[in-house]
């Protein structure tokens, strides 16, 4: 039976919101955040005491809907989900349509952050904390043990933040922009200080002294705000998807980004910059690469920090971090070993370094330990998990719900004795 669908009378058939929702199967406020999202056009008729929507653009978009839900269901269908976030194309990238590279470069994390978010920039822009959430984060990282990864130490800090918030099942756009402003800087404040941690001033910062021992000098502290900005998205990686697919349950924020903590700690996701930190100062200690390399190609491993599967000639981002760490003070030997490991694979697979690469070159220079990456990453990246719940939050809940291929004995099979 084919879904019903509303016939035109007249030239333009208006539907109220009502009709409107009940043909896309959605909220009355779900079909708002599509016209805060340009996917649906609203119109005040004089006199009326609502909105009214064109059925024909209400009518192409459910059916769209229905088309991306069939896509999902097909056994073997690759899932595709349509994004106004980022576009990869060839070696570059772009928020919102715009160079990443190029706004890493002249705004700051939090800015970009907005960005991602609203398509507006607002300078000068930092996130801050209650210090009622911040405390109930520490506590709570503060009882794990001392062994405890940095992620473990960002989920605990997301979930303690949640509980702070009785609100937090409010999904409208205006209440998830106010969590995130919130949450990422719990994020930090929840981390272990160091000597000179600070907590006001931009993100990166206050990050810094969650990282690093050292007083931050200027080049270094822009090195790692750039950073910071340069992997708060990267299309539909898989931490990205995780996210959307707890959106799509309709999960609260702190639980999205809970979902997306729970994915990049796998070694070939957030965690890639720790193994090519490892190797930096093997590198650095052996004083080649020739022999660590050796070692590694021997054991059957393949050399982190080289090489992107989306990107057939160099990594973007860590061109952008190679050309700042040039500047970094006690930079020099990490982007000599850098370089050398590059040459040395490239005798026999040629392959540009990535951003895992250039982020070891940060966190060994400025004294920093290898799980330093990782939080980095992790922390930059919960920007664009929130972009991605905004935009799923704004999609018929749970159509991200692919169908089983069961490949299992056929039933009916005897129960086991």
């Amino acid at each position: 039976m084919r879904d019903q669908e509303p016939a035109p009378r007249g030239p333009e058939r208006r539907l109220s919101t009502k009709e409107t929702a009940e043909l896309l199967g959605v909220k009355p406020e779900t079909v708002y955040a599509y016209v805060s999202r340009g996917q649906l056009h609203s119109r005040r008729e004089p006199g009326g005491r609502g909105s009214t929507f064109d059925a024909a653009e209400v009518t192409a978009l459910a059916r769209r809907h229905r088309r991306e839900s069939q896509a999902a269901q097909a056994v073997g269908a690759e899932m595709s989900v349509r994004t106004r976030v980022t576009l990869i194309d060839g070696d570059r990238y772009y928020f919102r349509g715009v160079d990443a590279a190029e706004l890493a470069a002249r705004h700051s994390y939090e800015e970009v952050a907005e960005w991602l978010w609203t398509g507006r920039l607002n300078p000068g822009v930092t996130f801050t904390a209650p210090e009622a959430t911040a405390a109930v984060a520490r506590r709570a990282v503060t009882a794990l043990p001392e062994h405890a990864e940095p992620t473990d130490r960002l989920r605990v800090a997301a979930v303690a933040a949640a509980t702070e918030d009785p609100l937090r099942f409010d999904l409208s756009e205006d209440a998830v922009l106010a969590t995130a402003r919130i949450l990422i800087p719990t994020l930090v404040a929840a981390l272990p200080p160091r000597p000179h941690a600070r907590d006001e001033g931009p993100l990166a910062l206050r990050l810094w002294g969650r990282l690093s021992g050292r007083e931050p000098d200027e080049a270094s502290l822009r090195t790692l705000d750039t950073a910071l900005a340069l992997l708060v998205d990267h299309d539909l990686a898989a931490s990205t998807l995780a996210v959307r697919v707890a959106a799509s349950a309709r999960a609260h924020v702190y639980a999205a980004v809970s979902a997306g903590l729970g994915v990049i700690e796998g070694p070939l996701h957030g965690a890639a910059s720790r193994l090519a930190h490892r190797l930096l100062l093997d590198v650095l200690d052996e004083g080649s690469a020739v022999p660590v390399i050796a070692a590694e190609l021997r054991a059957g491993r393949s050399i982190p920090g080289l090489g992107h599967r989306l990107y057939p000639g160099e990594d973007p981002r860590a061109r952008a971090l190679f050309a700042l760490l040039e500047h970094v003070p006690r930079a020099e030997p990490a982007l000599l070993a850098a370089r050398d490991i590059v040459a040395t694979t490239a005798r026999h697979t040629p392959l540009h370094a990535n951003v895992d690469l250039a982020l070891a070159v940060l966190t060994v220079a400025c004294g920093m330990p290898a799980t330093a990456g990782e939080t980095v990453f992790a922390v930059a990246r919960t920007a664009g998990w929130i972009a991605h719940a905004l935009e799923e939050y704004g999609e018929r809940p749970l159509r991200m719900r692919p169908s089983g291929h069961y490949v299992g004995p056929r039933p009916p099979q005897p129960p086991p004795q």
